[in-house]
């Protein structure tokens, strides 16, 4: 829709009438006609309420809309390319964290033959950088985090993969471990062993009993407590598996888990040591777990640039599920903001919006009443 102007004294009077069409306005995919709300819909649907395309098709032909799901396939593309300077600033603040937690999880994509095993990483920022990042690789090697987290020189919250060791070695990462996978593995083999997982599972759980102490704390506060109660179940813990690991046989189940706490324990001490990292990494495994329902539904992604597209637009829906955000309502603002093309007010515009979200739900937290002590 585009309005025409007319001087009304001009046309009164007969004096050389004029008439002035407004300029077209900016559109969000060259030379398309799905609008922001159109495309922001599409991406909603697809990367938060994890609907397949052709389900969506099916959508729109019953309120009288023939979109199949190749055009939507080609809008998503659209769409990404659009926000990509969006989410290469989002990413930037990621690796300007004090902590970054990753995961990683199968991503099947198209091939001859069969579906390739290709990946889909997960990298999610501290509560100063509150940003959640997908990268799409083409394989497990340690290349992708490598490239990732090229500049980065933090703390990196991971799991035992053994790719990871190439990623902080022979720089100034530390690698920082997780809890729950540790606990997950003894309880796989509890039965094996019942009264060594009883045993072992008290012992972790004095650590989780601190960490809800210290939800609500400041970091040095979290860091003094993790220092008085935490360091000493450490060590009661270390004496324990080292003395089951002298009673178990090698390819005992229960070996496996205490041969892996062992292996890991100087990653799983960094959080007694720095009262920012967290105990476990359970804030990423929720962002993989996501990914799989996605997966589930659509099976997998046609080639590299579908893996690259879904991961910038997954991306920027789950960080407004993190922020409280409607991701419908923010991608319509967001999309309408860059097609007039991205410069540093709109990209600074749309990381804000979500960023004044965020402390405002900081300071609802900070006036919520400390839990009840234990």
């Amino acid at each position: 829709m585009r309005k025409k102007y007319a001087c009304r004294c001009c046309e009164s009077s007969g004096e050389y009438p004029q008439m002035e069409t407004a300029a077209k306005p900016e559109s969000a995919i060259d030379k398309g006609l799905a609008g922001p709300g159109l495309l922001a819909y599409i991406v909603t649907s697809k990367f938060s309420d994890y609907l397949p395309l052709y389900r969506l098709e099916d959508i729109f032909a019953r309120q009288g809309f023939e979109i199949s799901r190749a055009t939507q396939s080609v809008w998503r593309g659209d769409v990404a390319d659009l926000v990509e300077p969006l989410y290469d600033l989002m990413a930037e603040r990621v690796r300007s964290s004090h902590v970054v937690a990753t995961d990683d999880t199968i991503m099947p994509m198209l091939s001859k033959g069969k579906a390739a095993n290709a990946r889909m990483w997960v990298y999610v920022g501290d509560e100063a950088h509150p940003y959640n990042i997908f990268d799409f690789t083409l394989h497990r090697g340690r290349d992708g985090p490598k490239y990732f987290l090229k500049d980065y020189r933090q703390v990196l919250l991971a799991d035992a993969y053994g790719g990871y060791n190439g990623v902080v070695g022979g720089n100034e990462i530390t690698r920082a471990g997780r809890w729950a996978h540790l606990r997950r593995k003894v309880i796989e083999a509890e039965k094996s062993a019942p009264e060594i997982a009883r045993e072992a599972i008290e012992m972790m759980r004095g650590l989780y009993v601190a960490e809800k102490l210290a939800r609500y704390s400041s970091i040095a506060e979290r860091l003094d407590l993790r220092q008085k109660q935490s360091a000493q179940v450490l060590v009661q813990l270390r004496q324990k598996l080292l003395t089951w690991k002298e009673q178990l046989l090698p390819k005992h189940p229960m070996a496996e888990a205490v041969n892996y706490a062992l292996g890991q324990w100087e990653a799983l001490n960094v959080f007694c040591s720095d009262g920012a990292v967290p105990i476990d990494n359970n804030v990423s495994e929720r962002e993989m777990k996501r990914v799989v329902l996605n997966r589930k539904n659509s099976l997998f992604v046609g080639n590299a640039r579908g893996g690259r597209t879904a991961a910038i637009l997954a991306s920027l829906t789950s960080t407004c599920r993190r922020h409280a955000v409607d991701p419908q309502l923010y991608l319509t603002r967001v999309v309408d903001e860059l097609a007039g093309g991205a410069n540093e007010r709109t990209l600074g515009l749309a990381a804000g919006s979500m960023e004044a979200t965020s402390r405002r739900k900081n300071r609802q937290l900070a006036k919520a009443p400390p839990p009840p002590a234990a």
